[in-house]
């Protein structure tokens, strides 16, 4: 899919900005889209190739597994949510609902982190952060200590919940589960020790379950979050022959364990990293805003600093997308171990704050320059009403990437 060259050492190269590449086996296989569906994908000659491909390799796909997923369809779910009242707020209403996509998706990671904050902040562990606490080393060091308790749960739970149906997603973001992890949290120093999955089987709810991110609004106060994504930049980089795509590696996030839940097995879907967000008010349930932060594990990371940079903070969506931001873990499998102790700090961050986070026994490392990306690109719309209760749409798009905000 390169660029002929004979005088690349490879004899093939990137295309240069604003040269020619033709693709014509990409092409064909959009022409055959045009014409048959998605049949023509999942069956047939495009089907046959990715099949052959896939065990000339030494893996293990058959035709009649993509015959299962054209039958079966893509499938509707209902989305997972948990309120943050505003600390701020003069009323119980005053605050946000968060919904995310659940099991497999790693959205319950952000909910069970804002749970943790909310918990720590009504019991008064953490303060109720404002403005002047943005990014600094306590603001970040309760995110972070939140983030690395709902990894260790996400990391042995998250999976397909129609192969292991013991799933226990209410469970996990139950308020007396999230007390129960929040017990790990302590306000002066890091939990360095290897986090462990909690039980929420044991909880006392019980004894009473490469990405592109667009938003889209109209001028109703309606909204769109969607995400799309072959994970690791070209996938896998495998190319069935004449078909001019590579196929995704979305499978690199299953377990090899056989004793764990998200072990690989056959028509079954791994944890997904990919999670579109949306928040509404908690007052009457209407459009907060629709948000998302590409980028493998970052993504909750992600959804909770930019959420709570407009919550607590009184950004604005741009504001919140601007600000410098921290990465627990390398953000991708290909990138490091996804659960490091390491705390990834974006250049631009206060080094009052580095240094704090480093006195609180945080392993901290500077990413400068183009290694930023692993902090994620995010795009936020947001929907507001003026005094006279006239609807105003306002919007950013991250500086780390290609996007942008276009009013229609």
């Amino acid at each position: 899919m390169l660029k002929a060259d004979a005088t690349s050492p490879d004899r093939v190269r990137a295309p240069k900005a604003g040269e020619i590449i033709k693709l014509p086996n990409l092409a064909k296989t959009f022409r055959t889209l045009a014409t048959e569906g998605k049949k023509g994908f999942y069956s047939g000659r495009i089907a046959e190739e990715l099949v052959k491909v896939v065990n000339d390799l030494g893996g293990h796909l058959e035709l009649a597994d993509l015959q299962h997923h054209l039958e079966t369809g893509s499938e509707p779910v209902e989305p997972i949510s948990l309120k943050f009242p505003n600390p701020h707020g003069t009323s119980e209403t005053d605050g946000v609902e968060l919904w995310e996509h659940p099991p497999n998706g790693q959205g319950i990671v952000a909910l069970m982190a804002l749970g943790i904050l909310k918990h720590l902040i009504k019991q008064g562990t953490i303060p109720a952060f404002g403005p002047s606490d943005h990014n600094t080393a306590p603001y970040l060091h309760a995110i972070v200590e939140a983030l690395r308790i709902s990894f260790a749960d996400a990391s042995w739970f998250v999976t397909d919940p129609n192969v292991a149906p013991g799933v226990p997603t209410s469970q996990l973001i139950s308020a007396p589960y999230l007390a129960e992890r929040a017990k790990l949290f302590s306000s002066s120093s890091a939990n360095t020790s290897i986090l462990q999955p909690g039980d929420p089987y044991a909880s006392p709810a019980l004894t009473s379950s490469d990405t592109v991110y667009f938003a889209c609004s109209d001028s109703q106060g309606n909204a769109i979050s969607f995400i799309n994504s072959n994970y690791g930049g070209f996938g896998t980089c495998i190319i069935p022959a004449g078909c001019g795509f590579t196929l995704q590696n979305r499978g690199a996030n299953f377990s090899l364990d056989a004793k764990h839940p998200n072990a690989l097995a056959p028509r079954k879907r791994p944890y997904h990293t990919i999670i579109p967000g949306l928040v509404t008010s908690l007052q009457d349930s209407s459009l907060h805003s629709v948000f998302g932060v590409m980028g493998g594990f970052m993504q909750p990371q992600g959804h909770v600093q930019t959420l709570l940079g407009q919550v607590l903070c009184g950004l604005n969506p741009q504001q919140a997308l601007d600000a410098p931001r921290v990465c627990i873990g390398a953000g991708m499998p290909d990138e490091g171990d996804v659960y490091d102790a390491t705390v990834y700090v974006e250049e631009g961050m206060p080094e009052e704050t580095v240094e704090g986070l480093r006195k609180l026994g945080h392993k901290v490392e500077v990413v400068k320059g183009m290694g930023r990306a692993l902090f994620g690109r995010g795009q936020i719309i947001r929907w507001t009403k003026d005094i006279d209760g006239t609807g105003v749409w306002s919007a950013g798009s991250d500086m780390r990437g290609d996007g942008a905000a276009y009013p229609a």
